[in-house]
């Protein structure tokens, strides 16, 4: 894929973290060395269980974070290390709590009107009004809805189809939604991922969203990246991963996925809520530990990055030493 492709891309990034006291600082990577690339009018899902790395890969994308290394190009520009920059390259932030993204005292109004003025959208107020009815109608509001009111006057899912309609009142080419529907009523949610796939379609919107949930990530994805303890350890088109996954971790995941047929469930005995602090500072494969696969060079080193059919797995089951041995 060319680069003019790409609307977003991440090569090699890292980010290393210290914890511990002065006196006894340890490091862990939680992010380490993962690339991708987002192209327009794509949906790509960054998936895994909570303290993947996920969300710290999109606070770097956003600003938020400084990598330790790697870089990050936006529409063919490298990004620089100013927390602004995102904003300058047509980036906005979906986050995962509506109520938190609001004031309860002040107006919800309020922040569209700041919105426009902070990024001198329009000339008036008449001009204003007629822009944030125009992005209110894409999410299925209008003005009128909801000029005046605060917070508390909306549901859960009002307020983050609110809160995307405001990120579009600067055109975003992407859209950075981080666990968009895990505190929206279920009844709701299904609203929320459909607006994705009407402003990816009508609009032409990137969109990373950041999940644990497969089955939104299934719907609502183009492509998709499996992330455990900061590696990417399965990517591809979200047919071939979620449909027949390689990597015994996405089989894990995929598993959490209510399955009709029983009989297609996979028998493999480890357990989500196993998680361990030292999967991240270990030696070798960080899923070694919990893998009913795991063979002794899994301990010993970092698997390479495969490609099997299309597929990035990163896995030794698929080296010549991994099929011997199966």
């Amino acid at each position: 894929m060319e680069t003019s492709d790409k609307l977003l891309e991440v090569e090699k990034l890292v980010k290393v973290f210290s914890f511990g006291s002065l006196l006894s600082r340890q490091k862990f990577t939680a992010v380490d060395e993962i690339s991708f690339h987002i192209a327009p009018a794509e949906i790509f899902a960054l998936a895994g269980e909570s303290g993947c790395g996920k969300t710290t890969t999109a606070r770097i994308i956003m600003g938020f974070e400084h990598p330790t290394s790697g870089t990050i190009v936006h529409s063919g520009k490298k990004e620089a290390k100013n927390e602004k920059v995102w904003r300058d390259e047509g980036i906005q932030a979906i986050f995962q709590d509506p109520f938190g993204t609001f004031n309860p005292l002040r107006t919800v109004d309020s922040y569209f009107f700041e919105t426009v003025e902070n990024y001198k959208l329009a000339k008036s107020r008449k001009e204003a009004i007629d822009l944030i009815d125009r992005k209110l109608h894409a999410i299925g509001l209008s003005y009128e809805e909801f000029h005046g009111k605060y917070p508390s006057e909306f549901s859960g899912g009002q307020l983050q189809r609110i809160s995307i309609a405001r990120a579009l009142l600067t055109d975003p080419k992407l859209l950075i939604a981080d666990e968009p529907v895990s505190m929206v009523d279920a009844s709701l949610r299904m609203s929320i991922v459909n607006l994705f796939k009407k402003l990816r379609d009508e609009f032409g919107v990137s969109v990373l969203y950041i999940t644990h949930d497969l089955a939104t990530a299934y719907y609502v994805s183009d492509r998709i990246a499996v992330m455990f303890r900061g590696d990417i350890v399965e990517m591809g088109t979200v047919e071939q991963v979620l449909m027949n996954p390689r990597h015994p971790y996405t089989k894990l995941l995929r598993e959490s996925i209510p399955e009709a047929d029983p009989s297609r469930r996979w028998q493999g005995e480890i357990r989500l809520s196993d998680t361990e602090q030292d999967e991240y500072m270990q030696h070798g494969c960080r899923f070694a530990g919990r893998c009913p696969f795991v063979m002794d060079i899994c301990r010993q080193e970092s698997p390479p990055d495969l490609i099997v059919e299309d597929v990035l797995v990163k896995c030794y089951l698929f080296t010549e030493e991994g099929k011997a041995q199966s």
